[in-house]
């Protein structure tokens, strides 16, 4: 077994904690070097994204209907 399938397997038995200390770690360095504020409107900018990209992945007409809702049927046509 060579050295990246050893990292592989750790990856794959520890992904949750990774992730979560690159996420704390990247989040952190945000904030000290943008600010707070900042960081935060970002991290709900990315949020509203996921959020947005999940509903297209799974109905791909999500984001025309969500703009019949929002403007008046045919104007983005």
């Amino acid at each position: 077994m060579t050295n990246k399938e050893k990292l592989i397997e750790f990856y794959k038995s520890h992904y949750g904690e990774i992730n979560g200390a690159l996420t704390g770690f990247i989040f952190a360095v945000c904030i000290l070097i943008i600010g707070f504020f900042q960081t935060v409107f970002i991290a709900i900018c990315v949020a509203i994204g996921y959020y947005i990209g999940k509903k297209i992945s799974k109905d791909k007409d999500y984001l025309k209907n969500l703009l019949d809702r929002i403007l008046p049927p045919g104007t983005y046509r």
